[in-house]
């Protein structure tokens, strides 16, 4: 069978200056050629898919068919071989030491402190003032994360230099992953400075943490110390000093992201759509009446959920790859071991063939009957499978909780003639979205 090749391929850098201008404009524009295209990015030919049911095929039904892709490799000296970018049974391994930290009862511990950091911030807000909502929800997600893995005072400095770093690094990795590897490490790339200042910073705090609790070998309560006491119920091995890195670093940067840009969403759709905001705003009075919401108000929150739904429908990570580990057919296309798989759930969330009018905001395509009808991989905003993120209940529950808590003491409104435009990268980023915060009891 025959794939055809995308329009718009350059001499040397394939389609990489299409995608990097186009962004969503270009991966969506690909359903047009089949289900299967072929796109270079530089010299490196990749098969990229646009049927849910041929991206349910790589993530679960062949799932330990396909690795990681050529995008995580670039990421991989960043983020060394944490749960994002490690394979195999080493993958099945750290999820299973790391699987206890995101249960239940610690989802609870956690959502405690949700909702204080949420506090915090709000507390900073004064009536009638412009907030840059996009950097507030960034700096909360990061701090949120960042206060469930380190409890010292080292770890505080390590939650600033997240705050600081982290947005860094997320905005300029995604130009160096899609851009040819000669690139990567011409210093005269302003974005090359940023990204390598930001990583250097990380890493020294990080390992200055890791080092500063192995000396004291004291269990604060944290998600580092649940790390660093782990051991394998096979072997009785702990994680190395590296492992443990590794992970905190992958948690400080996939931990945050979704979060951050889904809640700065979520209160521009709702100020996009009264209707919703009011109902919303009800339901969060109703349940919490007044008082500090917990982590058993998720699941009484079900309007609120549905427009969590909704939201990272809308605006989720724009392309995730895969590396066929052996032979594997696709769609009746034969794909040699090694080759690199791409899709977008950016695009199949906006595709009208299984997202009725994609391009309205509607919490209600999430009620049990209507989002039964998505076809399975046309919905994939922590991907699936056995390589499902294994932080969705904490982003879940984070999105929901910080979202309860501020309708039930703030209203957010859109500044005047200030457009909001959606800036994609790693994920759909708003441009800027500055919202006055004005408190419910003001008259």
């Amino acid at each position: 069978m025959s794939v055809p090749v995308a329009p718009d391929r350059w001499i040397l850098l394939g389609h990489t200056p299409s995608m990097l201008r186009r962004r969503v404009g270009f991966t969506s524009s690909l359903r047009a050629h089949g289900d299967i295209v072929r796109i270079f990015l530089g010299p490196m030919e990749t098969y990229f898919l646009t049927s849910p049911e041929l991206v349910n095929h790589v993530l679960v039904t062949e799932g330990t068919s396909f690795s990681k892709g050529a995008v995580f490799d670039r990421f991989r000296p960043f983020m060394g071989n944490g749960l994002v970018m490690s394979e195999g049974a080493f993958h099945r391994r750290q999820r299973r030491l790391m699987q206890p930290a995101f249960h239940g009862a610690r989802l609870a511990a956690y959502a405690d402190t949700m909702v204080r950091v949420t506090g915090e911030l709000t507390a900073t807000w004064r009536a009638g003032e412009v907030r840059a909502l996009d950097a507030d929800m960034q700096r909360l997600a990061i701090t949120v994360v960042g206060e469930t893995l380190f409890a010292t005072e080292l770890g505080r400095r390590a939650v600033a230099e997240a705050r600081r770093s982290i947005p860094v690094v997320l905005k300029e990795g995604m130009i160096r992953a899609l851009s040819p590897r000669f690139l990567e490490h011409v210093p005269i790339v302003p974005a090359n400075r940023r990204f390598d200042r930001a990583v250097d910073r990380l890493r020294r705090i990080v390992q200055e943490v890791i080092t500063a609790w192995r000396a004291a070998g004291e269990d604060h309560g944290d998600l580092l110390s649940t790390l660093m006491l782990a051991t394998d119920e096979d072997t009785g091995e702990a994680m190395t000093d590296r492992q443990v890195y590794d992970e905190v670093i992958t948690l400080l940067t996939a931990g945050s992201e979704t979060s951050a840009v889904a809640l700065a969403w979520l209160f521009h759709e709702l100020a996009e759509n009264p209707a919703v905001e009011r109902r919303a705003r009800a339901e969060v009075d109703r349940v919490l009446g007044g008082r500090a919401a917990i982590f058993a108000d998720v699941a009484k929150l079900e309007y609120l959920r549905r427009i969590v739904n909704e939201v990272l429908r809308r605006y989720p990570i724009w392309i995730l790859m895969r590396r066929a580990l052996a032979d594997v057919e696709l769609g009746g296309v034969r794909l040699a071991a090694g080759t690199e798989v791409m899709f977008s759930p950016y695009s199949l969330h906006f595709d009208p063939r299984f997202h009725e009018d994609p391009d309205r905001f509607d919490p209600d395509r999430w009620l049990p009957d209507r989002a039964a009808r998505v076809p399975k991989g046309a919905y994939v905003p922590f991907g699936a499978g056995g390589r499902q993120c294994i932080g969705k209940a904490f982003a879940h529950t984070e999105i929901t909780l910080v979202a309860a808590t501020i309708l039930s003491h703030w209203r957010l409104d859109p500044v005047p003639g200030v457009p909001v435009r959606t800036v994609v990268t790693s994920a759909a980023y708003p441009s800027r979205m500055p919202m006055t915060v004005t408190p419910r009891s003001a008259p």
